[in-house]
């Protein structure tokens, strides 16, 4: 099903129903022009005022991190009443008249405005130490070598901070140049000062009345100097104009990292799975070596166990697991938020490792029109087109496709006559609509489809003449997925901080596979609600959220072999399972610098009865730059051993307890899964190289209370068991991040894993897990619109399943290799409005695969064939090209 057949089809889709939408509290952030701290109380106070829960604005980085409710305020009227007192915002700029009326410090270069030589480079505020005289001039580095040394007028301001916070100009400062005493200023009523600066000029002498006189070496000479004082003590703040495409908010009590679409836009990304390259917080791997299915890896533990979420509503889950990360394109992508440990209770309880919440362009903030095309010489293809309108001002609508074609049916690097990706067709799209009245109502409703036809197996298999024969192994699947979502939000107009919303989705699932001679169907029908009411309890110092949410699933799976075109036997696995609950969350604020979050939830599950989740998060901010994050809770979801472990079917092992599965009661007589997490984090900000950087420290511990576990330790059998013991992960990882040159960004990053369970055999490391792993990336923007990018990944060794009752010749190392994949690309923006891109990369550039990913090729249909055993990439260089064009 190509894009562009069944794109009538699809607009068809415009026909929405039911307008829902949600409430719930946000962070987001844009970019807000300003150069100092009185611009800084401006700006956050203009943000309160147009009904910010809580606003920040970093004079290092011009963002305007913003905590709001949606269904109360919408991001551009915060924006629009930002730019009304004089702040270019995001989109709106700032009137002509207002801005010239700002002070003289607070002129600052307007956003969008026409890029020269100076625009990028670093504001510096000098700091001295307390005690130091003018002998002793401070340092501030350069920004990269582009000093101007030449004759010009050189212009700062001097401001007070009083024990308020408030920030006043300081007149009658004395300002001169230490190598031209006799030439002196003075700064004017706004606390300004202008001076010549003659070449090789470089320190400037600051004294004043009650002020001990002080030096500071200038070397951004383009730059607004800025002397701050308080307490007789100056303070260095070095700003820098780029939005950082990758960051942490200070603000949310769970630490979020951010990736934006400009993170995303550093590799190819052609869908979700792919979407984390650039990321040390989540690893991504392939399942085995046949089925193409990826799967992501947190804190040590499978991406079963992380909630992924679109825009707080249930993303892939239950039978779409598997696969379901390739159905989201990363063009529809706005943002993606990772939040590793516990989550809120508003999202429900099955978060045990952490949460992705994938947020998706809204047709009301969105290009008219994206076109995004990439081709690679593996023989993949993608096409993405998105489109947005504003039929009036309260209904806009929004359209988005993504066909992806994989046609290499040769590709096999490790030459062992299989395939290394499965080839066919990947279509998906989602029709959204969004209204907003104006008078407290915001609704949002869609339709999402997908159809994934793929096949896979020996380079020979043809569907139609090999399927279930005995002559060449083939696989394939047919995964069709249908959902309809809507979100309602109503905000009190008597009471801006109480709100109610509901948040709904449909879907259905189902995929039709085979493997061999084994057939393996499933089908999935879901239904979620979610009501949640807010409100404030006296002022916003204490704040709550109370809700009912309902999970709905009915699961039919069916399990058959054939031989010779007869049924060698055939199982059939169903159930339905309904989860009713109620949940509260109090959130205490007494100021910017703290929050605890403890959230209680209450469920009925109609298979395991009763059970309680309750959560707790603090965030602390001790001193300025340092946020410390505490969390722990509790988690519990329901294993689909089967769907989530499909790489069982592509192998010769045996289900060891099959009887038992069959008739076991609820959810194949297995008991939920059960884990207590606990995490603290620490990052601290600070300023190196004149620039903004930061290490982050992060230690979470995951210990089951419950675990289904997987066992592949017998090489001709895998075994679905309740665990007996133990089964922990302990992750420690530390992150730097900084700018050694202008515009230049780089983050190194390493992590340690102990994961443990106890086996029947007994306790071991977790197989096909690196304890080591080591991160690198880095990214080069020039004004000219080049962008260079650069990662690097150093995977230590992985703990490998026992094959030692295998024959001498299909037996596999005990422990995998360490190695090492870097990817890099480069692109470039053209046109007069910035609206066109043409990129070009490589992944695994080192050209390391696995060399033996499928034990006992030669004979797939005997008892030593094995896919399962996958510790590496298995496909090698990889280069790719493709253009992004876009309408505003």
């Amino acid at each position: 099903m190509h894009l562009f057949r069944i794109l009538p089809l699809i607009i068809l889709l415009f026909c929405g129903q039911n307008s829902v939408a949600q409430s719930n509290l946000t962070t987001i952030s844009f970019e807000v022009a300003g150069n100092c701290g009185m611009c800084k109380k401006r700006i956050e106070k203009a943000g309160k005022d147009a009904g910010a829960s809580a606003i920040e604005w970093s004079i290092n980085s011009h963002l305007a991190t913003v905590k709001l409710d949606t269904t109360k305020v919408k991001v551009a009227h915060i924006q629009k009443q930002i730019a009304a007192i004089g702040h270019d915002a995001g989109e709106f700029k700032a009137p002509d008249d207002v801005y010239k009326e700002l002070h003289e410090c607070c002129l600052y270069e307007r956003l969008g405005a026409e890029e020269d030589d100076h625009e990028g480079h670093d504001h510096a505020q000098y700091q001295t130490s307390e005690g130091k005289g003018h002998d002793e001039p401070q340092h501030v580095d350069d920004d990269g070598g582009h000093n101007h040394d030449h004759d010009h007028e050189v212009t700062g301001v001097v401001v007070n901070e009083n024990d308020k916070g408030d920030l006043n100009p300081i007149t009658e400062v004395t300002v001169y140049w230490a190598d031209d005493p006799a030439k002196k200023v003075k700064t004017n009523e706004n606390g300004v000062f202008k001076i010549t600066h003659k070449k090789p000029f470089r320190h400037l002498v600051v004294s004043h009345a009650g002020m001990q006189s002080d030096t500071v070496e200038v070397k951004n000479l383009h730059e607004i100097v800025v002397i701050q004082a308080k307490n007789n003590v100056l303070k260095e703040i070095v700003i820098s104009r780029k939005q950082k495409s990758n960051y942490i908010s200070k603000l949310t009590p769970n630490r979020i990292e951010t990736l934006t679409a400009k993170e995303l836009f550093k590799a190819a990304c052609c869908d979700l799975s792919e979407s984390f390259t650039t990321t040390a917080s989540v690893d991504v791997v392939s399942s085995d070596a046949v089925t193409g299915s990826k799967q992501i890896q947190m804190l040590g533990l499978s991406g079963i166990y992380t909630q992924i979420t679109v825009e707080n509503l249930p993303g892939p889950r239950g039978f779409s697991a598997p696969l379901g990360l390739n159905s989201i394109a990363g063009t529809w992508i706005e943002t993606i938020n990772i939040s590793k440990g516990i989550g809120s209770v508003a999202n429900g309880f099955e978060n045990m490792a952490g949460q992705i919440n994938v947020e998706l362009k809204k047709p009301h903030n969105s290009d008219k029109l994206f076109f995004n095309a990439y081709a690679n010489n593996m023989g993949r293809t993608d096409i993405n087109l998105n489109a947005s309108h504003h039929i009036n001002e309260k209904w806009s609508v929004g359209l988005l496709l993504h066909d992806n074609f994989m046609y290499n049916k040769s590709m096999n690097f490790s030459d062992n006559g299989f395939r290394d990706m499965p080839v066919g067709n990947l279509f998906s799209g989602i029709n959204r609509w969004h209204f907003e009245n104006g008078k407290g109502i915001i609704a949002q409703f869609g339709l999402k489809f997908l159809h994934d036809d793929r096949v896979g197996g020996q380079i020979d298999f043809d569907e139609k003449t090999d399927k279930y024969g005995t002559d060449v192994y083939g696989l394939g699947f047919k995964n069709q997925r249908i959902e309809g979502f809507g979100k309602l939000g109503y905000v009190f107009p008597t009471n801006k901080h109480r709100s109610i919303g509901l948040q709904l989705s449909a879907s259905r699932f189902k995929q039709e596979s085979f493997f061999g001679l084994q057939a393996y169907d499933n089908e999935q029908k879901s239904l979620y609600a979610n009501l949640l009411f807010q409100d404030i309890l006296g002022s916003v110092t204490h704040k709550y959220k109370v809700g009912a949410s309902v999970q709905m699933d009915k699961y039919d799976e069916d399990m058959a072999k054939y031989l010779a075109g007869q049924t060698q036997y055939r199982y059939n696995f169903g159930r339905q399972e309904t989860t009713t609950g109620v949940f509260a969350e109090y959130t205490y604020s007494p100021t910017e610098k703290f929050d605890a979050v403890l959230g209680i939830r209450q469920d009925y599950n109609n298979l395991y009865g009763w059970f309680t989740t309750p959560r707790a998060v603090l965030r602390y901010q001790p001193t300025l730059g340092t946020t410390l994050r505490l969390s722990s809770g509790r988690g519990q979801r329901t294993a689909n051993i089967f769907a989530e472990n499909l790489g069982i079917f592509a192998s010769s092992r045996q289900i060891s307890n099959m009887n038992g599965l069959i008739n076991g009661e609820n959810a194949y007589g297995l008991k939920p899964e059960v884990s207590w997490n606990t995490g603290l984090t620490i990052d601290q900000n600070f300023q190196l190289f004149g620039r903004e950087s930061g290490v982050s420290v992060e230690l979470f511990h995951n210990r089951f209370q419950n675990q289904v576990v997987i066992d592949y330790e017998d090489p001709y059998q895998v075994s679905f068991y309740n665990l007996d013991g133990k089964s922990f992960s302990n992750s420690i990882q530390a992150e730097f991040r900084f700018m050694p040159l202008q515009h230049f960004e780089a983050r190194m990053a390493y992590r340690l894993l102990d994961v443990q369970t106890d086996y029947n055999v007994g306790r071991l490391e977790k197989p096909l897990n690196a304890k080591h792993r080591g991160f690198l990336n880095l990214a080069y923007n020039l004004h000219s619109g080049w962008a260079f990018d650069y990662t690097l990944n150093i995977v230590g060794k992985k703990r490998l399943p026992s094959t030692a009752s295998k024959p001498d010749a299909y037996q596999a190392v005990t422990q995998s290799k360490g190695y090492v994949t870097m990817n890099a690309q480069v692109s470039r923006t053209f046109g007069k409005n910035k609206n066109f891109d043409i990129y070009v990369g490589g992944e695994n550039l080192t050209n390391f695969y696995q060399k033996d990913p499928i034990l006992a090729y030669n004979d797939p249909f005997g008892t030593n064939f094995d896919t399962n055993l996958v510790w590496g990439p298995i496909t090698g260089r990889m280069f790719y090209t493709g253009i992004r064009y876009h309408i505003k």
